[in-house]
């Protein structure tokens, strides 16, 4: 698939075990609620009616280093002004200033929340798993996509369902 039109609906993904994920597609998002490094609180029910992206992230992790500047650039840079869009970085359990100095140095403008103790992560993910990871909620507040890693194939679907997402409904 070259462009986004191609894709007609949402992948059905088989989640692998080994990605560690307690939540599946298809499921609701759980109630979460976070602080934003702008001291902002954001709720699930301030999610609703948007396509939303929650990418799992912290300042120690290499991969999570290589992906961030391709969800600013690619996904975060062309999607910022939809109101119908968000997209939060939660970081696992480090302290504010580590945050927000983690963001200078990725050169990342999308907003960054803290999850203390990971209370936010594990409502995600097992304990032990790894903290690369983004979900995809659509705006009914289904979960649709979820990734691991930074593998290019994914993260180009991950970019291909928010599109389709965001895209107007086919009128008649």
């Amino acid at each position: 698939m070259s462009t986004y039109a191609q894709l007609k609906e949402i992948p059905k993904q088989n989640i692998p075990p080994e990605y560690g994920y307690i939540v599946q597609p298809g499921q609701q998002l759980p109630e979460i609620e976070f602080t934003l490094t702008d001291g902002k609180t954001i709720k699930t029910s301030d999610l609703k009616g948007k396509v939303v992206m929650l990418q799992f992230t912290a300042s120690w992790c290499s991969v999570c280093r290589k992906e961030m500047p391709h969800i600013e650039n690619e996904i975060w840079q062309k999607h910022k002004n939809n109101k119908n869009f968000a997209l939060y970085g939660i970081d696992l359990d480090e302290p504010l200033d580590k945050v927000k100095k983690f963001a200078d140095d990725i050169r990342i403008t999308y907003p960054l929340a803290l999850d203390p103790g990971g209370k936010i992560f594990y409502t995600f993910a097992a304990p032990k798993s790894g903290v690369t990871r983004n979900v995809i909620i659509d705006k009914n507040g289904k979960i649709v996509y979820l990734t691991r890693l930074y593998n290019k194939q994914e993260f180009k679907e991950m970019k291909q369902v928010i599109e389709l997402l965001l895209a107007p409904p086919n009128l008649p």
